[in-house]
């Protein structure tokens, strides 16, 4: 006779995991690590930088694990928290943040079709100064408004919109050039 175990409900880890459960705590772990780290990756640069941030927003998420509403989903809770922690980080590291003031919208384009688009885009978007791509990913990609970002980023709503459109230009220029490569390498 073969036994079957059946997984565990999240509801059920997550009791489990608020208990100290250090099983249930590892399962959670196991299944959401991978998409934090790429949410903390967006973010920071340095994978290993990134891995540690992950890790410190998974020791704060389970602290706090009571705290979590359970009409919400995990993995939304601790994408916030996963955010949270990338840009603590990255403010422990940019001093020189508060600078320009602007506004501009970069159109949407369809760019990204493939993955090697994508990971041209992340390396572009790497690129950036720190405060510039901590904005543009708020703002693009988290879609927080410009008088969030200053709050959370101790800023002026002024700065986070300068920030987005010097990211955006800086973009849309080497988006631009890196067409015109590919254009002129490959006949287009």
């Amino acid at each position: 006779m073969k036994i079957i175990s059946f997984p565990e409900s999240e509801k059920t880890l997550i009791h489990k995991a608020m208990q100290q459960d250090r099983l249930a705590q590892k399962k959670l772990f196991d299944q959401y690590a991978s998409p934090m780290l790429g949410i903390c990756r967006q973010y920071i640069k340095d994978l290993h930088f990134a891995e540690d941030v992950m890790i410190i927003g998974f020791t704060k998420a389970f602290k706090a694990l009571s705290e979590f509403d359970s009409e919400r989903s995990l993995g939304a809770w601790l994408r916030q928290i996963m955010v949270y922690e990338s840009i603590s980080f990255l403010r422990k590291r940019i001093h020189d943040f508060k600078e320009i003031s602007e506004d501009v919208y970069l159109s949407d384009q369809n760019l990204i079709e493939t993955h090697s688009e994508l990971d041209t885009i992340q390396f572009y978007i790497d690129q950036l100064p720190e405060g510039y791509k901590t904005v543009f990913l708020l703002y693009a990609v988290e879609g927080y408004k410009h008088h969030e970002i200053a709050q959370m980023l101790d800023i002026s709503e002024g700065t986070s919109k300068s920030q987005l459109h010097k990211a955006r230009e800086i973009l849309k220029t080497q988006l631009s050039q890196l067409t015109e490569y590919q254009s002129v390498s490959y006949g287009k």
